[in-house]
Protein backbone atom coordinates (compact mmCIF):
# COMPACT_ATOMS: atom_id res chain seq x y z
CA UNK A 1 0.00 0.00 0.00
CA UNK A 2 1.39 3.57 -1.03
CA UNK A 3 2.15 5.95 1.57
CA UNK A 4 -1.42 8.14 0.07
CA UNK A 5 -3.60 5.12 0.43
CA UNK A 6 -2.17 4.54 3.64
CA UNK A 7 -2.74 8.22 4.33
CA UNK A 8 -6.21 7.97 3.23
CA UNK A 9 -7.40 5.06 5.01
CA UNK A 10 -6.39 6.18 8.28
CA UNK A 11 -8.29 9.46 7.40
CA UNK A 12 -11.30 6.85 7.07
CA UNK A 13 -10.76 5.16 9.88
CA UNK A 14 -10.65 8.40 12.02
CA UNK A 15 -13.94 9.86 10.21
CA UNK A 16 -15.93 6.02 11.00
CA UNK A 17 -14.41 6.33 14.27
CA UNK A 18 -15.76 10.15 14.83
CA UNK A 19 -18.79 8.94 13.61
CA UNK A 20 -19.46 6.18 15.65
CA UNK A 21 -18.36 7.96 18.84
CA UNK A 22 -21.03 10.76 17.56
CA UNK A 23 -23.56 7.96 17.16
CA UNK A 24 -22.75 6.24 20.91
CA UNK A 25 -23.10 9.48 22.47
CA UNK A 26 -26.34 10.38 20.54
CA UNK A 27 -27.31 6.87 21.79
CA UNK A 28 -26.59 7.68 25.24
CA UNK A 29 -27.86 11.03 25.45
CA UNK A 30 -31.16 9.60 24.38
CA UNK A 31 -30.97 7.09 26.63
CA UNK A 32 -30.70 9.59 29.43
CA UNK A 33 -33.77 11.71 28.23
CA UNK A 34 -36.64 11.49 30.02
CA UNK A 35 -39.62 9.95 28.66
CA UNK A 36 -41.93 13.04 30.17
CA UNK A 37 -41.01 16.44 31.65
CA UNK A 38 -43.73 18.50 33.40
CA UNK A 39 -42.98 22.06 34.13
CA UNK A 40 -43.90 25.28 35.66
CA UNK A 41 -45.98 23.76 38.31
CA UNK A 42 -46.23 23.60 41.77
CA UNK A 43 -44.90 20.13 42.87
CA UNK A 44 -45.81 19.02 46.60
CA UNK A 45 -43.31 16.42 47.03
CA UNK A 46 -44.07 15.21 50.23
CA UNK A 47 -40.40 13.91 50.51
CA UNK A 48 -39.30 14.29 54.14
CA UNK A 49 -38.61 18.09 54.22
CA UNK A 50 -42.01 18.54 52.23
CA UNK A 51 -40.24 20.34 49.53
CA UNK A 52 -41.97 21.99 47.11
CA UNK A 53 -40.35 22.43 43.26
CA UNK A 54 -41.11 23.63 39.76
CA UNK A 55 -41.05 20.44 37.90
CA UNK A 56 -39.84 17.18 37.20
CA UNK A 57 -38.89 14.25 34.95
CA UNK A 58 -40.32 11.29 34.10
CA UNK A 59 -38.46 7.91 32.61
CA UNK A 60 -39.80 4.20 32.51
CA UNK A 61 -42.62 4.73 34.72
CA UNK A 62 -40.47 6.40 37.88
CA UNK A 63 -39.86 10.00 38.68
CA UNK A 64 -35.95 10.17 37.77
CA UNK A 65 -35.89 13.65 38.73
CA UNK A 66 -37.30 16.76 40.62
CA UNK A 67 -36.18 20.91 40.45
CA UNK A 68 -36.99 24.07 38.67
CA UNK A 69 -38.12 24.16 35.61
CA UNK A 70 -35.14 25.37 33.76
CA UNK A 71 -32.94 22.15 35.59
CA UNK A 72 -35.79 19.16 34.27
CA UNK A 73 -36.26 21.07 30.83
CA UNK A 74 -32.55 19.99 30.06
CA UNK A 75 -33.53 16.00 30.24
CA UNK A 76 -35.94 17.07 27.51
CA UNK A 77 -34.72 15.32 23.87
CA UNK A 78 -36.59 16.44 20.79
CA UNK A 79 -38.35 13.86 19.29
CA UNK A 80 -38.42 11.41 23.11
CA UNK A 81 -39.96 13.63 25.35
CA UNK A 82 -42.68 14.59 25.88
CA UNK A 83 -43.15 18.57 27.48
CA UNK A 84 -46.01 19.42 29.82
CA UNK A 85 -46.76 22.78 30.99
CA UNK A 86 -48.54 22.41 34.07
CA UNK A 87 -49.49 26.25 34.48
CA UNK A 88 -48.76 27.04 37.97
CA UNK A 89 -50.88 24.28 39.01
CA UNK A 90 -50.86 21.65 42.24
CA UNK A 91 -49.48 18.79 41.47
CA UNK A 92 -49.74 16.17 44.87
CA UNK A 93 -47.99 12.41 44.69
CA UNK A 94 -51.23 9.74 43.65
CA UNK A 95 -53.17 9.49 47.30
CA UNK A 96 -54.11 6.30 49.29
CA UNK A 97 -56.65 4.63 50.68
CA UNK A 98 -55.54 2.98 53.48
CA UNK A 99 -58.84 1.09 53.96
CA UNK A 100 -61.35 -0.36 51.79
CA UNK A 101 -63.74 -3.12 51.33
CA UNK A 102 -63.81 -2.59 47.61
CA UNK A 103 -65.24 -5.88 45.95
CA UNK A 104 -68.05 -5.71 48.19
CA UNK A 105 -68.83 -2.13 47.31
CA UNK A 106 -68.05 -2.58 43.81
CA UNK A 107 -71.28 -4.72 43.35
CA UNK A 108 -73.76 -3.75 46.39
CA UNK A 109 -75.98 -1.67 44.00
CA UNK A 110 -75.80 -4.60 41.27
CA UNK A 111 -79.32 -5.02 42.05
CA UNK A 112 -80.78 -2.38 42.35
CA UNK A 113 -79.85 0.90 43.38
CA UNK A 114 -80.26 1.88 47.23
CA UNK A 115 -81.50 5.50 48.02
CA UNK A 116 -79.83 8.14 50.56
CA UNK A 117 -81.43 7.27 54.03
CA UNK A 118 -81.43 9.72 56.91
CA UNK A 119 -84.40 9.34 58.68
CA UNK A 120 -86.24 6.38 60.17
CA UNK A 121 -89.00 7.45 58.04
CA UNK A 122 -86.56 7.18 54.70
CA UNK A 123 -85.41 3.44 56.27
CA UNK A 124 -89.16 1.87 56.62
CA UNK A 125 -90.48 4.08 53.03
CA UNK A 126 -87.59 1.89 51.50
CA UNK A 127 -88.57 -1.21 53.23
CA UNK A 128 -92.17 -0.64 52.73
CA UNK A 129 -91.52 -0.13 48.58
CA UNK A 130 -89.06 -3.26 48.46
CA UNK A 131 -91.87 -5.23 50.01
CA UNK A 132 -94.32 -4.47 47.23
CA UNK A 133 -91.86 -6.13 44.63
CA UNK A 134 -90.30 -9.05 46.36
CA UNK A 135 -92.30 -11.95 46.72
CA UNK A 136 -93.74 -12.68 50.63
CA UNK A 137 -91.48 -14.74 52.59
CA UNK A 138 -88.12 -13.66 50.99
CA UNK A 139 -85.89 -11.62 53.05
CA UNK A 140 -85.62 -7.99 52.50
CA UNK A 141 -82.20 -6.41 54.06
CA UNK A 142 -80.61 -3.07 54.29
CA UNK A 143 -76.83 -2.98 54.78
CA UNK A 144 -74.52 -0.17 56.57
CA UNK A 145 -77.35 2.24 57.62
CA UNK A 146 -75.69 3.40 60.79
CA UNK A 147 -78.16 4.92 63.60
CA UNK A 148 -75.46 7.71 63.97
CA UNK A 149 -76.25 9.07 60.60
CA UNK A 150 -80.21 9.27 61.28
CA UNK A 151 -82.06 11.89 62.55
CA UNK A 152 -83.35 9.95 65.08
CA UNK A 153 -79.80 8.18 66.04
CA UNK A 154 -81.86 4.71 67.00
CA UNK A 155 -82.55 1.70 65.18
CA UNK A 156 -86.13 1.12 63.32
CA UNK A 157 -87.84 -1.27 65.95
CA UNK A 158 -89.16 -4.54 65.59
CA UNK A 159 -92.70 -3.36 65.41
CA UNK A 160 -92.15 -0.67 62.77
CA UNK A 161 -90.46 -3.11 60.52
CA UNK A 162 -93.32 -6.11 61.28
CA UNK A 163 -95.88 -2.81 60.27
CA UNK A 164 -94.44 -2.04 56.82
CA UNK A 165 -93.65 -5.54 55.95
CA UNK A 166 -95.60 -7.83 57.77
CA UNK A 167 -95.09 -11.02 55.40
CA UNK A 168 -91.17 -10.79 54.79
CA UNK A 169 -88.26 -11.06 57.60
CA UNK A 170 -86.37 -8.19 57.62
CA UNK A 171 -82.98 -7.73 58.31
CA UNK A 172 -81.70 -4.15 59.10
CA UNK A 173 -77.64 -4.57 59.33
CA UNK A 174 -75.65 -2.23 60.38
CA UNK A 175 -71.84 -3.22 61.40
CA UNK A 176 -71.65 -6.22 63.56
CA UNK A 177 -75.40 -5.63 65.21
CA UNK A 178 -78.59 -6.20 63.49
CA UNK A 179 -82.06 -5.59 64.08
CA UNK A 180 -85.31 -8.41 63.22
CA UNK A 181 -88.78 -8.17 62.51
CA UNK A 182 -91.11 -11.06 64.04
CA UNK A 183 -90.75 -13.15 61.17
CA UNK A 184 -86.44 -12.99 60.58
CA UNK A 185 -86.56 -13.70 64.50
CA UNK A 186 -88.63 -16.83 63.32
CA UNK A 187 -86.38 -17.66 60.68
CA UNK A 188 -83.50 -17.98 63.04
CA UNK A 189 -85.06 -19.35 65.64
CA UNK A 190 -84.20 -16.63 68.32
CA UNK A 191 -86.87 -16.97 70.71
CA UNK A 192 -87.13 -16.86 74.82
CA UNK A 193 -85.16 -19.34 75.33
CA UNK A 194 -82.42 -18.92 72.17
CA UNK A 195 -78.72 -18.90 73.72
CA UNK A 196 -75.48 -18.64 72.29
CA UNK A 197 -73.98 -22.20 71.87
CA UNK A 198 -70.90 -22.15 69.33
CA UNK A 199 -68.80 -20.49 71.97
CA UNK A 200 -68.16 -17.39 69.94
CA UNK A 201 -69.73 -13.60 70.61
CA UNK A 202 -72.59 -11.73 70.44
CA UNK A 203 -76.25 -12.16 72.20
CA UNK A 204 -79.70 -11.66 71.71
CA UNK A 205 -81.26 -8.67 73.51
CA UNK A 206 -84.77 -9.06 75.11
CA UNK A 207 -86.85 -7.14 77.07
CA UNK A 208 -87.57 -7.49 81.12
CA UNK A 209 -90.22 -9.86 80.26
CA UNK A 210 -87.59 -12.13 78.38
CA UNK A 211 -88.81 -11.92 74.67
CA UNK A 212 -86.70 -10.90 71.83
CA UNK A 213 -86.36 -6.70 71.05
CA UNK A 214 -85.29 -7.87 67.55
CA UNK A 215 -82.10 -6.39 68.48
CA UNK A 216 -78.86 -9.30 67.94
CA UNK A 217 -75.45 -8.06 68.94
CA UNK A 218 -72.20 -9.57 66.83
CA UNK A 219 -74.71 -12.48 65.71
CA UNK A 220 -74.73 -12.52 61.95
CA UNK A 221 -73.49 -15.63 61.93
CA UNK A 222 -76.74 -17.28 62.82
CA UNK A 223 -78.92 -15.03 60.15
CA UNK A 224 -79.01 -16.49 56.67
CA UNK A 225 -80.61 -14.27 55.12
CA UNK A 226 -80.86 -14.71 51.58
CA UNK A 227 -81.84 -12.58 48.43
CA UNK A 228 -81.29 -10.08 45.58
CA UNK A 229 -79.47 -11.34 42.36
CA UNK A 230 -75.94 -13.16 42.72
CA UNK A 231 -73.51 -11.40 40.43
CA UNK A 232 -71.50 -13.53 37.86
CA UNK A 233 -67.53 -13.54 37.79
CA UNK A 234 -67.85 -11.38 34.74
CA UNK A 235 -69.78 -8.59 36.51
CA UNK A 236 -67.61 -8.67 39.19
CA UNK A 237 -64.29 -8.01 37.48
CA UNK A 238 -66.46 -5.02 35.38
CA UNK A 239 -67.60 -3.64 38.70
CA UNK A 240 -64.39 -3.38 39.97
CA UNK A 241 -62.62 -1.76 37.16
CA UNK A 242 -65.57 0.68 37.39
CA UNK A 243 -64.99 1.30 40.96
CA UNK A 244 -61.50 1.33 40.46
CA UNK A 245 -62.10 4.26 37.67
CA UNK A 246 -63.86 6.32 40.52
CA UNK A 247 -61.04 5.88 42.61
CA UNK A 248 -58.86 7.62 39.66
CA UNK A 249 -61.18 10.47 39.50
CA UNK A 250 -60.87 11.38 42.96
CA UNK A 251 -57.22 10.83 42.74
CA UNK A 252 -56.78 7.22 44.81
CA UNK A 253 -53.70 5.65 42.76
CA UNK A 254 -53.41 2.70 45.71
CA UNK A 255 -55.62 1.01 48.34
CA UNK A 256 -55.74 -1.50 51.12
CA UNK A 257 -58.22 -3.87 51.07
CA UNK A 258 -58.41 -4.66 54.77
CA UNK A 259 -60.44 -7.46 54.80
CA UNK A 260 -59.80 -9.60 51.68
CA UNK A 261 -61.23 -12.83 51.26
CA UNK A 262 -59.74 -15.70 49.22
CA UNK A 263 -62.78 -15.03 46.70
CA UNK A 264 -61.52 -10.90 46.21
CA UNK A 265 -58.46 -11.93 46.24
CA UNK A 266 -58.85 -14.07 43.43
CA UNK A 267 -60.27 -11.41 41.25
CA UNK A 268 -57.60 -8.52 42.17
CA UNK A 269 -55.38 -11.69 40.84
CA UNK A 270 -57.63 -11.84 37.49
CA UNK A 271 -57.49 -8.47 37.01
CA UNK A 272 -53.77 -8.04 37.64
CA UNK A 273 -53.14 -10.90 35.03
CA UNK A 274 -54.98 -9.24 32.52
CA UNK A 275 -53.62 -5.84 32.71
CA UNK A 276 -56.68 -4.72 34.24
CA UNK A 277 -55.69 -3.83 37.84
CA UNK A 278 -55.14 0.02 37.21
CA UNK A 279 -55.18 0.80 41.40
CA UNK A 280 -51.61 -0.76 43.53
CA UNK A 281 -53.42 -3.16 46.02
CA UNK A 282 -52.37 -4.33 49.52
CA UNK A 283 -54.49 -7.00 50.70
CA UNK A 284 -54.79 -7.73 54.69
CA UNK A 285 -56.32 -10.89 54.57
CA UNK A 286 -59.09 -12.51 57.42
CA UNK A 287 -59.53 -15.62 58.57
CA UNK A 288 -62.20 -17.05 60.66
CA UNK A 289 -61.84 -16.40 65.11
CA UNK A 290 -64.07 -18.69 66.11
CA UNK A 291 -63.49 -22.61 66.73
CA UNK A 292 -60.72 -24.73 67.71
CA UNK A 293 -57.43 -22.91 67.95
CA UNK A 294 -55.61 -25.14 65.84
CA UNK A 295 -57.81 -24.67 62.80
CA UNK A 296 -57.53 -21.16 63.02
CA UNK A 297 -53.98 -21.17 63.47
CA UNK A 298 -53.99 -23.64 60.24
CA UNK A 299 -55.96 -20.80 58.68
CA UNK A 300 -52.79 -18.47 59.64
CA UNK A 301 -50.33 -20.89 58.41
CA UNK A 302 -52.30 -21.02 55.04
CA UNK A 303 -52.55 -17.36 54.47
CA UNK A 304 -48.55 -16.61 55.17
CA UNK A 305 -47.84 -19.60 52.41
CA UNK A 306 -49.43 -17.25 49.76
CA UNK A 307 -46.84 -16.45 46.65
CA UNK A 308 -48.45 -12.72 46.89
CA UNK A 309 -46.33 -11.90 49.74
CA UNK A 310 -43.51 -11.37 47.29
CA UNK A 311 -42.64 -7.74 46.34
CA UNK A 312 -44.90 -6.94 43.72
CA UNK A 313 -46.01 -3.06 42.58
CA UNK A 314 -49.37 -3.73 41.92
CA UNK A 315 -51.17 -6.69 43.99
CA UNK A 316 -49.17 -7.75 47.85
CA UNK A 317 -50.66 -10.01 50.62
CA UNK A 318 -49.17 -7.51 53.98
CA UNK A 319 -51.09 -9.59 56.52
CA UNK A 320 -54.51 -10.36 58.47
CA UNK A 321 -57.12 -8.55 59.90
CA UNK A 322 -59.74 -9.45 62.41
CA UNK A 323 -62.49 -8.03 64.05
CA UNK A 324 -61.95 -7.60 67.98
CA UNK A 325 -64.61 -5.43 69.06
CA UNK A 326 -68.39 -4.18 67.74
CA UNK A 327 -68.98 -1.20 66.66
CA UNK A 328 -69.36 2.66 67.61
CA UNK A 329 -71.95 3.53 65.01
CA UNK A 330 -74.10 0.72 66.24
CA UNK A 331 -73.79 0.57 70.47
CA UNK A 332 -71.10 -2.04 70.58
CA UNK A 333 -67.88 -1.08 70.08
CA UNK A 334 -66.01 -2.11 73.67
CA UNK A 335 -65.25 0.65 76.10
CA UNK A 336 -63.25 1.11 79.18
CA UNK A 337 -66.53 2.85 80.69
CA UNK A 338 -70.06 1.91 80.41
CA UNK A 339 -71.92 3.09 77.54
CA UNK A 340 -74.55 4.30 79.54
CA UNK A 341 -77.85 3.65 79.01
CA UNK A 342 -79.75 4.44 76.20
CA UNK A 343 -83.11 3.03 74.31
CA UNK A 344 -81.98 4.73 70.90
CA UNK A 345 -78.61 2.21 70.92
CA UNK A 346 -81.31 -0.59 72.97
CA UNK A 347 -79.06 -0.18 75.80
CA UNK A 348 -80.48 -1.29 79.42
CA UNK A 349 -77.68 -2.31 81.25
CA UNK A 350 -75.85 0.32 83.37
CA UNK A 351 -72.53 -1.66 83.52
CA UNK A 352 -72.73 -2.72 79.79
CA UNK A 353 -69.16 -1.95 78.10
CA UNK A 354 -69.89 -3.19 74.48
CA UNK A 355 -68.82 -6.56 72.89
CA UNK A 356 -65.27 -8.27 72.56
CA UNK A 357 -65.50 -11.13 70.17
CA UNK A 358 -62.05 -12.49 70.92
CA UNK A 359 -60.62 -13.63 74.53
CA UNK A 360 -57.38 -12.13 74.81
CA UNK A 361 -55.45 -15.46 75.36
CA UNK A 362 -56.79 -16.27 72.25
CA UNK A 363 -56.09 -13.14 70.78
CA UNK A 364 -52.39 -13.65 72.05
CA UNK A 365 -52.23 -16.64 69.93
CA UNK A 366 -52.90 -15.67 66.79
CA UNK A 367 -50.68 -12.78 67.17
CA UNK A 368 -47.83 -14.66 67.71
CA UNK A 369 -48.38 -16.87 64.77
CA UNK A 370 -48.99 -14.14 62.16
CA UNK A 371 -45.81 -12.50 64.16
CA UNK A 372 -43.67 -15.41 63.00
CA UNK A 373 -44.71 -15.47 59.93
CA UNK A 374 -43.12 -12.10 59.76
CA UNK A 375 -46.75 -10.57 58.68
CA UNK A 376 -48.66 -7.43 59.87
CA UNK A 377 -51.24 -8.47 62.13
CA UNK A 378 -54.22 -6.07 62.45
CA UNK A 379 -57.90 -6.37 64.07
CA UNK A 380 -60.97 -3.85 64.05
CA UNK A 381 -60.92 -2.03 67.44
CA UNK A 382 -63.18 0.65 67.73
CA UNK A 383 -63.09 1.31 71.69
CA UNK A 384 -60.40 2.24 74.29
CA UNK A 385 -60.93 -1.49 75.92
CA UNK A 386 -60.78 -3.11 72.50
CA UNK A 387 -57.46 -0.98 71.50
CA UNK A 388 -56.21 -2.02 75.43
CA UNK A 389 -56.39 -5.79 75.05
CA UNK A 390 -55.51 -5.40 71.50
CA UNK A 391 -52.16 -3.31 72.60
CA UNK A 392 -51.47 -6.14 75.74
CA UNK A 393 -51.43 -8.62 73.30
CA UNK A 394 -48.59 -6.79 70.97
CA UNK A 395 -46.65 -6.17 73.80
CA UNK A 396 -46.90 -9.92 75.46
CA UNK A 397 -45.98 -11.26 71.81
CA UNK A 398 -43.02 -8.63 71.43
CA UNK A 399 -40.83 -9.67 74.51
CA UNK A 400 -40.17 -12.68 72.55
CA UNK A 401 -40.77 -11.56 68.67
CA UNK A 402 -40.34 -8.38 68.13
CA UNK A 403 -42.58 -6.16 66.41
CA UNK A 404 -42.06 -2.88 65.53
CA UNK A 405 -40.32 -3.90 62.13
CA UNK A 406 -43.67 -5.49 61.52
CA UNK A 407 -45.82 -2.57 61.64
CA UNK A 408 -48.69 -4.26 63.58
CA UNK A 409 -52.07 -2.32 63.37
CA UNK A 410 -54.68 -0.80 64.89
CA UNK A 411 -57.41 -0.81 62.55
CA UNK A 412 -59.89 2.14 63.15
CA UNK A 413 -58.34 3.33 66.56
CA UNK A 414 -61.47 5.82 67.30
CA UNK A 415 -61.50 6.13 71.26
CA UNK A 416 -57.77 5.95 73.22
CA UNK A 417 -56.20 7.26 75.75
CA UNK A 418 -52.67 8.95 76.46
CA UNK A 419 -51.55 5.89 77.53
CA UNK A 420 -53.06 4.22 74.38
CA UNK A 421 -51.05 6.91 72.49
CA UNK A 422 -47.88 6.32 73.81
CA UNK A 423 -47.67 2.80 73.76
CA UNK A 424 -48.55 2.52 70.27
CA UNK A 425 -45.83 5.07 69.28
CA UNK A 426 -43.63 2.59 71.71
CA UNK A 427 -44.50 -0.34 69.40
CA UNK A 428 -44.34 0.67 66.20
CA UNK A 429 -47.77 0.82 65.66
CA UNK A 430 -49.77 1.64 62.32
CA UNK A 431 -52.65 3.47 63.18
CA UNK A 432 -55.32 3.29 60.44
CA UNK A 433 -58.36 6.02 61.04
CA UNK A 434 -60.69 7.02 59.08
CA UNK A 435 -62.16 10.95 59.45
CA UNK A 436 -65.08 10.92 57.84
CA UNK A 437 -66.29 8.88 61.00
CA UNK A 438 -65.83 11.93 63.11
CA UNK A 439 -67.45 14.34 60.29
CA UNK A 440 -70.52 12.03 59.91
CA UNK A 441 -70.66 10.74 63.80
CA UNK A 442 -69.95 13.26 66.32
CA UNK A 443 -73.85 14.48 66.15
CA UNK A 444 -74.49 11.32 68.09
CA UNK A 445 -71.37 10.21 69.54
CA UNK A 446 -71.44 13.43 71.47
CA UNK A 447 -74.95 13.23 72.51
CA UNK A 448 -74.20 9.77 74.43
CA UNK A 449 -71.33 10.06 75.55
CA UNK A 450 -70.75 14.23 76.36
CA UNK A 451 -68.29 16.45 74.63
CA UNK A 452 -65.31 16.17 77.52
CA UNK A 453 -65.54 11.57 77.19
CA UNK A 454 -64.56 12.23 73.52
CA UNK A 455 -60.86 14.50 74.13
CA UNK A 456 -59.26 11.16 72.84
CA UNK A 457 -61.06 10.27 69.68
CA UNK A 458 -59.30 10.49 66.67
CA UNK A 459 -56.93 12.32 68.59
CA UNK A 460 -54.24 12.86 65.65
CA UNK A 461 -52.03 15.98 66.62
CA UNK A 462 -51.43 13.71 69.75
CA UNK A 463 -50.41 10.57 68.15
CA UNK A 464 -48.01 12.43 65.87
CA UNK A 465 -46.53 14.72 68.30
CA UNK A 466 -46.01 11.22 70.93
CA UNK A 467 -43.90 9.75 67.49
CA UNK A 468 -46.88 7.77 66.67
CA UNK A 469 -47.76 6.68 62.85
CA UNK A 470 -50.89 7.04 61.19
CA UNK A 471 -52.62 7.62 58.17
CA UNK A 472 -55.84 8.18 56.75
CA UNK A 473 -58.49 5.93 55.33
CA UNK A 474 -62.42 5.98 55.04
CA UNK A 475 -63.51 2.08 55.15
CA UNK A 476 -65.27 2.49 52.23
CA UNK A 477 -67.93 -0.44 52.05
CA UNK A 478 -71.04 0.32 49.66
CA UNK A 479 -71.84 1.84 47.13
CA UNK A 480 -69.54 3.63 44.02
CA UNK A 481 -69.78 7.32 44.28
CA UNK A 482 -66.54 9.78 46.51
CA UNK A 483 -69.95 11.19 48.13
CA UNK A 484 -72.68 8.62 48.33
CA UNK A 485 -70.86 5.74 49.68
CA UNK A 486 -71.09 4.30 52.49
CA UNK A 487 -68.18 5.30 53.55
CA UNK A 488 -67.52 8.80 51.66
CA UNK A 489 -64.08 7.87 50.42
CA UNK A 490 -63.59 11.89 48.73
CA UNK A 491 -59.77 12.13 50.34
CA UNK A 492 -60.55 15.74 50.33
CA UNK A 493 -63.11 15.94 52.41
CA UNK A 494 -61.07 13.98 55.10
CA UNK A 495 -58.34 16.30 54.91
CA UNK A 496 -60.76 18.71 55.49
CA UNK A 497 -62.23 17.15 58.26
CA UNK A 498 -58.76 16.37 59.99
CA UNK A 499 -58.08 19.88 59.35
CA UNK A 500 -61.13 21.47 61.55
CA UNK A 501 -62.86 18.74 63.41
CA UNK A 502 -66.04 20.09 61.92
CA UNK A 503 -68.94 17.49 61.62
CA UNK A 504 -72.21 16.91 60.00
CA UNK A 505 -75.45 18.43 61.65
CA UNK A 506 -72.88 19.28 64.76
CA UNK A 507 -72.21 23.16 65.65
CA UNK A 508 -69.01 23.83 66.13
CA UNK A 509 -64.88 21.53 65.98
CA UNK A 510 -64.90 18.77 67.82
CA UNK A 511 -61.59 19.38 70.39
CA UNK A 512 -59.59 21.06 67.70
CA UNK A 513 -56.84 20.94 69.75
CA UNK A 514 -56.35 17.83 67.90
CA UNK A 515 -56.59 18.95 64.48
CA UNK A 516 -53.73 18.28 61.80
CA UNK A 517 -52.00 20.91 59.68
CA UNK A 518 -52.24 21.18 55.75
CA UNK A 519 -48.82 19.37 55.84
CA UNK A 520 -50.06 16.77 58.00
CA UNK A 521 -53.34 16.51 56.04
CA UNK A 522 -51.55 15.55 53.25
CA UNK A 523 -49.35 13.30 54.31
CA UNK A 524 -52.31 11.68 55.76
CA UNK A 525 -53.36 10.45 52.48
CA UNK A 526 -49.58 9.92 50.65
CA UNK A 527 -46.18 9.68 52.79
CA UNK A 528 -47.90 8.40 55.94
CA UNK A 529 -50.34 5.64 53.93
CA UNK A 530 -47.31 4.71 52.14
CA UNK A 531 -45.82 3.38 55.21
CA UNK A 532 -48.78 2.29 56.80
CA UNK A 533 -48.98 -0.38 54.24
CA UNK A 534 -45.06 -1.32 53.63
CA UNK A 535 -44.77 1.02 49.85
CA UNK A 536 -43.24 3.93 51.36
CA UNK A 537 -39.68 3.11 48.88
CA UNK A 538 -42.38 2.65 45.85
CA UNK A 539 -45.30 5.48 46.10
CA UNK A 540 -46.19 8.20 48.70
CA UNK A 541 -43.62 11.12 47.68
CA UNK A 542 -42.47 12.53 44.33
CA UNK A 543 -38.40 11.33 44.64
CA UNK A 544 -36.03 10.13 42.39
CA UNK A 545 -36.51 6.58 42.10
CA UNK A 546 -40.35 6.36 43.22
CA UNK A 547 -42.71 5.34 40.65
CA UNK A 548 -44.60 8.48 38.96
CA UNK A 549 -47.94 8.23 40.71
CA UNK A 550 -49.51 11.37 40.58
CA UNK A 551 -52.19 13.85 40.52
CA UNK A 552 -53.07 17.66 39.25
CA UNK A 553 -55.64 19.64 41.31
CA UNK A 554 -57.60 22.71 40.79
CA UNK A 555 -56.75 24.35 43.41
CA UNK A 556 -53.29 25.69 45.80
CA UNK A 557 -54.30 23.29 49.01
CA UNK A 558 -51.81 25.21 50.75
CA UNK A 559 -53.08 28.48 50.40
CA UNK A 560 -56.57 28.25 49.84
CA UNK A 561 -59.42 28.73 51.89
CA UNK A 562 -59.89 25.91 54.14
CA UNK A 563 -63.14 25.20 53.67
CA UNK A 564 -62.46 25.54 49.83
CA UNK A 565 -60.45 21.89 50.66
CA UNK A 566 -63.27 19.82 50.80
CA UNK A 567 -64.13 20.71 47.04
CA UNK A 568 -61.25 19.86 45.74
CA UNK A 569 -61.48 18.58 42.17
CA UNK A 570 -58.61 15.86 40.67
CA UNK A 571 -58.12 16.76 36.98
CA UNK A 572 -55.53 14.30 36.13
CA UNK A 573 -54.28 11.13 37.51
CA UNK A 574 -51.34 9.26 36.60
CA UNK A 575 -50.04 5.95 37.55
CA UNK A 576 -46.27 4.87 36.31
CA UNK A 577 -45.87 7.86 34.12
CA UNK A 578 -49.26 6.93 32.05
CA UNK A 579 -52.45 8.88 32.65
CA UNK A 580 -55.67 6.98 33.93
CA UNK A 581 -58.11 10.06 33.99
CA UNK A 582 -58.51 13.38 32.83
CA UNK A 583 -61.64 15.26 33.80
Amino acid sequence: MSPSQLNFSRRGLLVAWAMLSAGAMEAAAQDAAADAVFLNGQIVTVDADFSVREAFAVRGGKIIAVGSSREIRALARDGVTTVRDLGGRMVLPGLIDSHVHAPAAAVFELDHAIPDMETIRDVLDYIAARARIVPAGQWIQTSQIFITRLRESRFPTRAELDAVAPRHPVNFRTGPDNMLNTLALRACGFDREWRVTDGGPGYLEKDPGGEPTGLARGLGRYIKATGGRTPTEAEHLERLKLLFRDYHQIGFTAVADRGATPESIRRYEKLRANGDLSVRVALSQTFPTVGAMSSILGAIDQIASSPLRRPDPWLRLIGTKIWLDGGMLTGSAYMLQPWGRNENYGIRDDTYRGVLNVPPDQLRAMVRRVAEHGMQFTAHAVGDAAGTVLLDAYEQVDRDVPLRALRMGVTHSNFMTPDLIARTARLGVALDIQPIWLHLDARTLVAQFGYDRLRWFQPLKSILAAGGRTGGGSDHMLKIGDLRAINPYNPFLGMWTTMTRRAKWFDGPLHPEEALTRRQAIEFYTRANAWLIFWENEIGSLEPGKRADFILLDRDLLACPVDDVKDTRVLETWSEGRRVFAR
